[in-house]
């Protein structure tokens, strides 16, 4: 199904305001109160682009805007928080969220009334409970740093057993509220330092900084080497900045830290993640793909065909993969089919550094042979309990020795694109090297 195609947009809406106009007409002939009631009627279903059903949540909203919709998430996390930062032009939009470490919370390419891009944990959020291992606010990019497992790991405290009872989210990735050091029209800036013992015993005196902009029609053009006519798009850039503000090196010896970017995003059985890797010899560039990270995961979910890795993102089954550097091309995305959604993640790897954290949760022999790129579908746990259910997209900057005041910056940008197919799908070709419809039917048989 093509719901976002302009066409099929514009055949609903004629339809509807036709049949809808000729009642009015005949209404205002008879009964003034009917009038009023088929007005209402109008004005209640005229929402762009609903996503599918939502949980609904128990707080009564003022707004107009749907449950799903951009404008409603808006509205809901201004009742929970001091402030929020939204940064637009003309009907891109996005939300940042200081007391969240400035993550984007959501987005939209078709103003308050259109799809909420991100997945926002609105229990969770409205409890006002703190949780002991993570608060997944949700919010679909994050600022992290690895490694999360291993020796060398800021997860767990020093000699633990590797298990969920001992990991625990270091405050600052977590509840942390972050300054705001800059704000504009289409941008803003935060910073947050920070002090963290590893696994090993190492204390990290960082500072963590970065801006977000939205990114406006022509630079997106330029980035994708692609033209967007006939599609609406949402575009941002994030620069993540990690520095190094103590008197001590940071040493591969004593462990090392790497910027780490995720992003949750809205699940269901028409999304597939998509992830372009470089083909060549196993033992040269690594396996194509790595999924040993919550076990083995089935062809009914992954698979690889040529250069191109399909996982379905259906949020039942909880499993993550990841891409080794020299596999990766820096691009990683997802297709909604029902939704006619196209989500790129698109960030910057140094070509030939290999360094990247191994985030195990192990005693590695290798603490530096981790993933560039990952992705995440979420599911149940053991125990019958799931966060989301959501996706993830993410991302790793390599892991760098740093000096006294020295840094390292991973820029990294998102894309959500709706609207005519067919040039959606000369983006995905472009961009990822598959059809939409390939993407679509990865899974179906």
């Amino acid at each position: 199904m093509r719901n976002f195609s302009e066409l099929t947009l514009m055949t609903r809406h004629e339809a509807y305001y036709g049949s809808t106009s000729l009642f009015l007409i005949t209404m205002i002939r008879k009964n003034n109160l009917l009038l009023l009631f088929g007005a209402f009627l109008l004005c209640a279903f005229t929402p762009e682009h609903l996503p599918p059903k939502a949980k609904p949540n128990k707080i009564r909203m003022s707004s107009s805007c749907e449950i799903g919709t951009y404008g409603y998430d808006r509205e809901f996390l201004k009742k929970h928080h001091v402030e929020i930062i939204e940064l637009s032009d003309n009907n891109s939009k996005l939300i940042l969220v200081p007391s969240y470490q400035g993550r984007v919370m959501t987005s939209a390419c078709m103003g308050d009334n259109s799809y909420s891009f991100g997945w926002i944990n609105y229990n969770l959020i409205e409890s006002g409970v703190v949780q002991k291992h993570i608060n997944a606010f949700g919010g679909e990019e994050r600022m992290w740093i690895g490694p999360e497992g291993g020796q060398f790991s800021v997860f767990f405290n020093k000699g633990v057993k590797f298990d969920f009872e001992n990991w625990f989210t270091p405050s600052f990735l977590d509840t942390d509220v972050y300054q705001v050091t800059a704000k504009a029209k289409t941008s803003a800036s935060f910073s947050k330092d920070f002090s963290i013992e590893n696994y090993s015993g190492t204390i990290f005196n960082g500072r963590l900084e970065r801006t977000v902009k939205l990114l406006m029609p022509n630079e997106i053009v330029l980035l994708l080497h692609c033209p967007i006519d006939d599609v609406h798009v949402v575009g941002y850039e994030s620069s993540n900045v990690l520095s190094n503000v103590g008197r001590e090196i940071w040493t591969k010896e004593s462990g090392l830290l790497s910027i780490w970017m995720l992003g949750m995003l809205k699940c269901s059985p028409d999304v597939t993640m998509v992830i372009p890797i470089k083909e060549g010899d196993v033992a040269t560039l690594g396996p194509k793909v790595n999924d040993n990270y919550f076990g083995k995961i089935g062809t009914d979910r992954l698979k690889t065909e040529g250069n191109i890795v399909y996982f379905k993102a259906d949020g039942k089954s909880r499993g993550k993969i990841g891409i080794p550097p020299l596999r990766a091309t820096g691009f990683v995305g997802s297709y909604d089919s029902k939704n006619n959604i196209l989500t790129i993640l698109e960030c910057h790897l140094p070509q030939g550094i290999t360094d990247y954290v191994n985030s195990s949760w192990v005693i590695q022999e290798n603490p530096f042979s981790g993933d560039a790129l990952n992705a995440y579908n979420d599911g149940p746990l053991e125990d019958g309990s799931q966060m989301g259910p959501f996706y993830e997209l993410e991302s790793s900057s390599p892991a760098m020795e740093l000096a006294s005041g020295k840094s390292i910056v991973h820029v990294q940008r998102t894309y959500h694109l709706t609207g005519n197919f067919d040039s959606l799908d000369k983006i995905a070709h472009q961009v990822l090297g598959t059809s939409l419809d390939k993407i679509s039917s990865a899974f179906s048989k």
